[in-house]
């Protein structure tokens, strides 16, 4: 779709620690509040608190809007973004001590492209720019973004790459196109990111006036050997594929629909439970229906509504935890759950456009060149 250092302290809200602590006293074999009666049995009720010192904020470029992320451990981190310049040239940023130094690792020649995702899987990394024809490229890195190589270039003026995702190992992955001849288009790798094909169409259901947004890299996720599409725009669904893209079947979100609303992105603990949120870039202050989660990985149950826009969420891996965020429009905060996403407690004013957590850790990316860590 055609859319849309310095370092501080911003304490959170006592919200959290009172959210934290009802969750942590509930029987382990009970479910929350305003869960199913089939919450995860593979998650924990309780979980670590990634919220005890609040977020830790670092300017890394305040000339970059930084959409993608990619959370490796606790010290390393990658982001991306697009210059704020008009003209300027789109960044990459690695860190791997926790966020106290970031080093520019970008790739030559970036002008006028945005990074909107990134990857990483050991020592090799993805980054995706996005754009019509030609801006669409994968730039592909294997040794820690000192050099990189341009694996794809989309040549297609009628396709406009959003979102990727590779499989568990970072052998396969997919990216995703906005509609070319009325359905979403599906690119895919085999050979860890080194060639990219265009995937037949025939399994794809129809999806003229749907698309992904590119608002955090995270419309299109995996989870085990499932992987998940988030969509907006004249429908608002969840599209899974369990055969590496060929074929796949689509679900209502619950999560509104309209030109510039809808499912923003995903996250999955696992195959069968996911939370997706979204919103509405065009009335970002309206929050209402903007969460959905699923209990089966088939079917979806609309949320407790965010009191911001959501255009990121992240799962704390082996817990019902999972933080969203976003930062749009004056519409900005980040809320926490602890009932795989059927309950939320907004726990900071800060937001950002993209999150992922790691161990204990959870990191975000945002405008003006902000990363959080918390």
């Amino acid at each position: 779709m055609r859319r849309l250092g310095v370092t501080l302290t911003s304490a959170l809200t006592s919200a959290l620690t009172s959210a934290l602590a009802l969750a942590l006293a509930l029987p382990a074999t009970a479910a929350p509040p305003g869960a199913s009666p089939g919450a995860s049995p593979d998650a924990r009720p309780g979980g670590p608190d990634p919220f005890r010192d609040g977020w830790s904020e670092t300017v890394v470029d305040a000339d970059q809007n930084l959409r993608g992320l990619a959370a490796v451990s606790r010290s390393e981190a990658w982001v991306t973004g697009e210059s704020l310049t008009d003209g300027g040239p789109a960044r990459v940023f690695r860190t791997t001590d926790r966020g106290r130094t970031w080093v520019d690792v970008s790739p030559e020649l970036t002008e006028d492209l945005s990074f909107r995702d990134v990857e990483v899987h050991g020592r090799v990394a993805h980054v995706l720019a996005i754009g019509p024809g030609e801006a669409s490229r994968i730039y592909r890195s294997t040794d820690g973004g000192a050099s990189w190589t341009e694996a794809f270039r989309n040549t297609d003026e009628d396709a406009f790459y959003d979102c990727m995702a590779f499989y568990g190992g970072g052998k396969r992955g997919l990216a995703v196109s906005d509609p070319v001849d009325g359905k979403l288009r599906m690119l895919s790798t085999a050979d860890r990111g080194r060639s990219w094909s265009v995937l037949p169409s025939r399994g794809m259901p129809a999806s003229d006036g749907e698309f992904g947004f590119a608002a955090s890299g995270d419309c299109l996720v995996t989870a085990g050997r499932s992987a998940f599409l988030i969509t907006g725009g004249k429908r608002s669904r969840v599209l899974r594929s369990d055969d590496r893209g060929l074929t796949w079947t689509a679900t209502p979100s619950g999560i509104p629909a309209g030109e510039a609303a809808g499912g923003f992105a995903g996250d999955f603990a696992s195959p069968r439970h996911g939370i997706a949120v979204g919103g509405d870039f065009a009335d970002a202050d309206d929050t209402e229906d903007t969460t959905a989660f699923t209990r089966d990985g088939r079917t979806w149950t609309v949320g407790a509504d965010l009191r911001h826009v959501g255009e990121d969420v992240s799962f704390l891996r082996g817990t019902r935890y999972a933080v969203a965020t976003g930062d749009y429009g004056g519409s900005a905060g980040s809320s926490i759950t602890s009932d795989g996403g059927a309950t939320w407690k907004r726990v900071s004013t800060l937001g950002y456009h993209a999150i992922e957590c790691v161990a204990t850790v959870c990191w975000a990316a945002g405008s003006k060149g902000r990363v959080g860590r918390g």
